[in-house]
């Protein structure tokens, strides 16, 4: 018998409903519950063919826990190796070699230094930085966040130099960038599973949490509908994520992909609301049947983004 788990949380809509709609299709030889870890030896795993992650970003020991699960062959969902990796300044560089508008960014070393730093830790940087040049490359409005953050945690709206400045002195030493806003026209939010399979979601992020999904939108032409289908399979082929959200900013009829390195999206039934719910449970049992159904015993059951995938082709060709 062939195990799905799902690891979380303090969810308490999508988990349970997750597994149900999986056990509730009696997939042949497959069955989905709740991840129950009691030990975790190294170089040994693989008890699940599959596992939905929506929590390790927050537990460091689920992560280790996942990337050895990895070896014994289950297919984690998302991949642990890339998503430690990942972040959310690459993946606008990322966006913008594939084609995908992105708004223009500037990465910032942190206002004081990492813990057990000092001045000589820092002693490659030009101090003070050309400020000039990248007020005039980004512009004002701005908006200062985290390289790496989510959950809307540590955003600001700057307006100019001087409010650039008083917010971030006070930003510790967390690694910020400095980001082009995005005068919108309409917003929305994109689930993406398995690559392939894409939900658009109106989306008002300027409104409380439980809120922001219930935005009524003007109606979308159909080569805007396309294209923002597209810049969504571009970045998550690219990516290698199998369970993502894309945020797209409609400005001047273009979509700008505000936020796609969500890979433990929103997927709670009083925020995201009863038909996107729906569908979210449907598309990832259905991918994750399928994805066991394809597990194969003692390999790397991974996703790998075209990223990693052309990049080992090129440098270690056959």
């Amino acid at each position: 018998m062939k195990k799905i788990g799902i690891l979380f949380g303090q969810e308490n809509t999508y988990p349970q409903a997750f597994v149900e709609r999986v056990n509730a299709k009696r997939p042949k030889g497959i069955t989905a519950e709740f991840v129950r870890i009691d030990k975790v030896l190294q170089a040994r795993g693989g008890e699940y063919a599959v596992i939905v992650d929506r929590i390790s970003q927050d537990v460091p020991f689920y992560r280790a826990y996942l990337k050895n699960a990895a070896f014994g062959g289950t297919a984690v969902i998302n991949n642990p190796f890339w998503w430690s990796a990942d972040d959310k300044f690459f993946n606008n560089a990322l966006a913008e070699t594939i084609g995908v508008a992105v708004p223009r960014s500037v990465l910032l070393p942190s206002n004081q230094h990492p813990p057990d730093t000092d001045s000589n830790s820092m002693r490659n940087m030009a101090y003070p930085l050309d400020w000039e040049a990248i007020f005039d490359y980004v512009g004002f409005p701005a908006y200062l966040k985290p390289f790496a953050g989510g959950g809307w945690k540590n955003v600001f709206r700057v307006a100019d130099p001087e409010d650039f400045y008083r917010v971030y002195n006070q930003t510790g030493d967390l690694v910020m960038m400095l980001q082009e806003e995005i005068v919108f026209s309409d917003y929305f939010r994109c689930y993406c599973v398995d690559r392939r399979d894409v939900h658009i979601m109106p989306y008002e992020p300027r409104n409380p949490s439980h809120l922001r999904y219930v935005a009524t939108p003007s109606p979308e032409s159909a080569d805007l509908m396309e294209a923002m289908e597209a810049a969504v399979l571009k970045l998550n082929l690219a990516l290698g994520y199998d369970f993502n959200t894309v945020e797209l900013a409609i400005r001047d009829g273009v979509p700008y992909a505000i936020d796609f390195c969500n890979p433990a999206p929103d997927a709670d039934y009083h925020s995201v609301q009863a038909d996107n719910f729906e569908w979210v449970v449907e598309a990832t049992a259905n991918m994750t049947i399928r994805r066991a159904k394809a597990h194969r015993e003692g390999v790397n059951n991974l996703t790998w983004g075209e990223f990693v995938t052309s990049f080992a082709k090129e440098a270690f060709p056959i």
